[in-house]
């Protein structure tokens, strides 16, 4: 089989080392592997498959020989990097949303439209992590009847924000019980004990960042334009896997029967639907695994061709690094690298 070389830009982060983890699960066909983060890690060995690898600064000049970058970095440092990566030969695959809207860049799940991977150019970018848990439990049902509209709540855990969410919810939690003051560092608010209604700065209209990228990211993913999408995103003291909550208004008629039967065969989804034997989604459940988990699935009484249902995911995992890899193996199917 032939090899192709990987390399992680933002290797040391909580998505990177994720990234490094599901290329040896998935058994990905790499050769040679570049682990790429910042100066001040440059140097740290890491042991991976039963070798030891150094940590390399990323550079523009990185990318030499690399087929494949996984990119785990931030914004500003994608759109310094991904260009230099792509001019020396490579296809990036990139988790910021620095080029995600842009026209000439496909935005893909691979479980939804993995053909739009033959579009790209160079580079090819990761949806949001709520985006992708989303639209994977509703592809199968908006491939039956066509939803128009979308109203989501999504409850995200402190790790999506990081090694640092989860430090300072381990923190505040251990200050709360010895009767000591919280620190406020990563979040707007102390996250212990609490719901935050807030994740990104909010436009002139009141929705965040992260609230926008479901309309936005979900159009394009789903080739209609005409998507409505109201979102309200809270962050949630849940140490890892997104939940959401999501009413779906359809063009034709959907069942709640008839979408079961659906989800129960979908690709990337585990239908976990017995309410009345108290089986239903939770973080505790999807956590470090690929499978969005879908349930509690209902008729909206409140109105026609409407359906809810709520669905759990691990955001480190298919919301980032193994959709990221998910990607990387569509390009070796189809040889496009």
């Amino acid at each position: 089989m032939k090899k192709y070389n990987v390399a992680i830009l933002g290797a040391t982060g909580a998505v990177g080392q994720e990234m490094l983890k599901v290329l040896g699960e998935r058994n990905f066909p790499y050769g040679e592997l570049k682990l790429l983060a910042s100066k001040r890690s440059a140097g740290e060995e890491v042991e991976f498959m039963g070798n030891k690898y150094v940590i390399e600064e990323a550079t523009k000049d990185s990318f030499e020989n690399v087929d494949v970058v996984l990119c785990a970095a931030e914004n500003y440092i994608s759109e310094e990097l991904s260009p230099a990566a792509v001019k020396a030969g490579a296809v990036v695959i990139d988790n910021s949303s620095a080029f995600r809207l842009n026209d000439d860049v496909p935005l893909v799940v691979p479980e939804v439209n993995a053909e739009d991977v033959k579009n790209h150019k160079g580079i090819i970018a990761n949806p949001n992590c709520s985006t992708i848990i989303a639209l994977t439990a509703l592809n199968e049902l908006n491939k039956y009847a066509k939803i128009k509209r979308m109203v989501v709540s999504t409850f995200q855990a402190v790790s999506g924000a990081g090694v640092n969410g989860i430090k300072e919810l381990d923190q505040q939690i251990e200050n709360i019980s010895q009767g000591k003051p919280v620190d406020i560092k990563t979040f707007q608010h102390q996250i212990a004990y609490n719901v935050i209604p807030q994740i990104g700065d909010f436009d002139e209209v009141g929705y965040s960042q992260e609230e926008m990228k479901m309309q936005n990211e979900g159009r394009k993913i789903l080739h209609n334009p005409e998507l409505r999408v109201n979102c309200t995103c809270v962050r949630v003291p849940v140490y890892r896997s997104h939940s959401e909550s999501i009413t779906i208004e359809t063009e034709n008629e959907l069942t709640a029967e008839k979408a079961r039967e659906l989800l129960a065969t979908a690709d990337g989804v585990k239908l976990v639907d017995e309410p009345a034997n108290k089986k239903y989604p939770m973080p505790l459940d999807t956590s470090d695994q690929d499978l969005i988990f879908v349930g509690r699935v209902r008729k909206d009484i409140s109105a026609d061709n409407s359906l809810v249902l709520w669905c759990c995911g691990d955001q480190v995992r298919k919301g980032a690094a193994t959709n990221a890899v998910q990607i990387a193996e569509v390009l070796v199917k189809e040889n496009l690298i």
